[in-house]
């Protein structure tokens, strides 16, 4: 029996031996083939696939479409992340992986236009956008690839999340599953570049100084980025720069996308056409949409990304994935931490073996089964834990409202106070830092950064509710409704919604994920949990912006992105509201001004108040989990 026990043992051991995919492995068990796929209009882009030798079998195809390029280019050279990332798990189940540059980017014909627009009327050749390039795209694949199934799976991170979600408007039938993750889905209400109005404008420079650069022609060479910067220091170099128009002039004629920017500053026609929601109809493919909570890019994108869908598409197969990571994490961290903030487990594996790899083995392969994937799959932090809902928000949620209180309090009573505000005063000469630290690009980690830094500032409020006695889950999207008068024509309004760690909090050290927590200070920690800005002058309307009236009150109304967090038993909700958040938004000059042209002389102060009275109060709505 021993031996018998020992031969098996063996014989395990050999076979995972025999699975471990490195280099060596993949140029032993694949070919690679790079190909130039013609489009409808005679356009051709540049393909690289990696081909399963193994033809005792059909291969589903699993294609990804950039604008990052499909490097290292040459058939004989093959891409690291076949097995450095988990996309390894794919080729032990012999996927046919594609990896093609989009049009006009790399080794691609054509012109690349950003966020091309979906084109629902296509009467001639000439009629394209990103749909019918993957239809194109996928068309060819099933017909010349050797040893395919005829079964197409399309996913993508980021950019690639946008032509991943243009694949499920492709209406080729080869496509039958689609999992568009950290989507580009709004570049205006909350995606990247601008935040419900509001310029981002380390994130929009620093991205397209250099991916913005012109490529005259199909090319293996990447932009380079052309600015000096003649600091370290990133909020020393923004604040010096100055004026958005300063940044333009660095910038130069050539950045087409930047230039189209400026042009426009409101949600005119030109920003809705590049809008992937407007388009999400008629959806065909299964859907796994993916995101991280706190993504510093796309967290907006997969929210509400998935509701469109959900909205849209009444009866098809739609399912959401959010985990506690930053943008991209499920594929480039083991997602245990982010900063100092702990997470319990390795989030990041748990995702590829219980929800992306399923899904596309059940549909691309048919094996096991789509119930196992419930409907919205949502990792909380705080409690640390993953549940499971039939919708997203969870129909048990309840909105609760918690009033900004005169005294510095946070309640669940409007304040009797007849007349009661808080003021501070706004100057974006000297901005509130987004973060404490010194940094030369931007973090990812101010996700979950600690506030205490801000609580400090005297252009920062802060509204602090009681010590919890049970436990307080927080699931979907919160509203600010502020009742506020300013003494400009316009500011910006930022509000953050933070967990306060109890006096003498320490992490347990058996708990996984240890990142800065095992060395940083968590005593009382104020770890932020989501932060938005409201460009003031959009309260009203996105389309026609209004200046304030100077000492008027107003409301000032908007939503943050959803979050799923537990607020633990001896913690404190905190609510801190600001004007600036630096360098992470350009700074408003406080005046009702063009100010992607205003000049540096027209940056004002501000005296901001915020009131929480009886008759004006204002308050963040909550949706609470029973």
């Amino acid at each position: 029996m021993r031996i018998i026990v020992s031969i098996v043992f063996l014989w395990f051991v050999q076979l995972c031996n025999a699975q471990v995919v490195d280099e060596n492995w993949v140029k032993e068990n694949y070919t690679k083939i790079e190909a130039m796929i013609p489009m409808r209009d005679g356009i051709k882009l540049f393909t690289a696939i990696y081909a399963p030798k193994d033809q005792s079998e059909k291969h589903p195809i699993l294609l990804n479409r950039t604008p990052y390029a499909c490097f290292p280019y040459g058939e004989g050279k093959f891409s690291s992340r076949l097995y450095s990332t988990y996309w390894k798990e794919y080729l032990k189940e012999k996927y046919i992986i594609v990896i093609q540059d989009v049009r006009g980017r790399w080794m691609s014909e054509g012109e690349f236009e950003d966020v091309r627009p979906f084109n629902p009327n296509k009467k001639s050749k000439q009629d394209i956008d990103e749909a019918s390039d993957t239809y194109d795209a996928v068309d060819w694949l099933v017909k010349n690839v050797k040893g395919n199934n005829k079964k197409v799976g399309v996913f993508g991170i980021s950019y690639p999340g946008f032509y991943a979600t243009m694949a499920a408007l492709s209406g080729h039938p080869a496509v039958k599953a689609v999992s568009p993750q950290a989507p580009v889905t709004d570049w205006f209400m909350g995606d990247d570049f601008h935040h419900n109005g509001a310029l981002m404008i380390h994130d929009a420079f620093s991205f397209y100084s250099g991916f913005g650069q012109p490529r005259p022609k199909p090319t293996t060479v990447g932009p380079r980025n052309l600015i000096k910067f003649n600091t370290q220091d990133d909020y020393k170099f923004y604040l010096e720069t100055g004026a958005v128009s300063n940044f333009s002039k660095l910038m130069g004629d050539s950045i087409k996308f930047w230039n189209d920017l400026l042009l426009h500053p409101n949600y005119d026609s030109w920003w809705k056409a590049r809008d992937a929601r407007r388009a999400c109809y008629n959806i065909k493919p299964a859907m796994l949409v993916v995101g991280g909570l706190f993504d510093a890019e796309d967290c907006f994108g997969a929210w509400r990304l998935y509701e469109s869908i959900e909205k849209q598409n009444p009866g098809i197969e739609n399912k959401l994935v959010m985990g506690p990571w930053f943008h991209g994490g499920w594929s480039r961290s083991d997602g245990s931490y982010l900063g100092n903030v702990r997470f319990g487990s390795n989030t990041s594996q748990y995702y590829q073996q219980n929800f992306e790899i399923p899904f596309f083995q059940y549909h691309l392969k048919g094996v096991g089964s789509n119930q196992t994937i419930a409907e919205a799959n949502i990792f909380f932090t705080g409690e640390n834990a993953w549940h499971n809902f039939a919708t997203w928000p969870p129909k048990e949620s309840t909105s609760k409202e918690f009033y900004l209180n005169n005294n510095g309090g946070l309640s669940q009573a409007v304040s009797p106070v007849v007349n009661s505000f808080s003021s501070y005063t706004s100057n974006p000469n000297k901005p509130v830092p987004y973060t404490e630290d010194v940094h030369t690009g931007r973090t990812r980690e101010y996700m979950t950064d600690d506030q205490r830094f801000a609580s400090r500032r005297p252009d920062v409020l802060i509204f602090t509710g009681d010590l919890l006695t049970e436990d307080l889950t927080v699931a979907g999207t919160l509203t600010a409704d502020l009742q506020v008068a300013i003494s400009t024509t316009d500011a910006d309004f930022i509000v953050k919604i933070i967990d306060v760690f109890p006096d003498g909090f320490t992490y347990d050290t058996a708990l996984v994920g240890k990142g800065n927590g095992s060395t940083y200070m968590m005593d009382a920690y104020q770890m932020l949990v989501r932060g938005e800005v409201m460009r003031g002058r959009y309260r009203n309307s996105f389309e026609s912006p209004e200046a304030f009236v100077p000492n008027q009150v107003t409301q000032v109304k908007f939503n943050l992105p959803d979050i799923a967090h537990t607020f633990k038993k001896g913690h404190r909700v905190m609510i801190q509201i600001q004007s600036t958040w630096f360098p992470l938004v350009d700074r408003n000059p406080q005046q009702f001004v063009d100010i992607y042209h205003c000049t540096d002389s027209d940056f004002v102060t501000s005296e901001i108040k915020i009131y929480h009275d009886a008759s004006r109060p204002s308050k963040i709505v909550m949706p609470v989990l029973k």
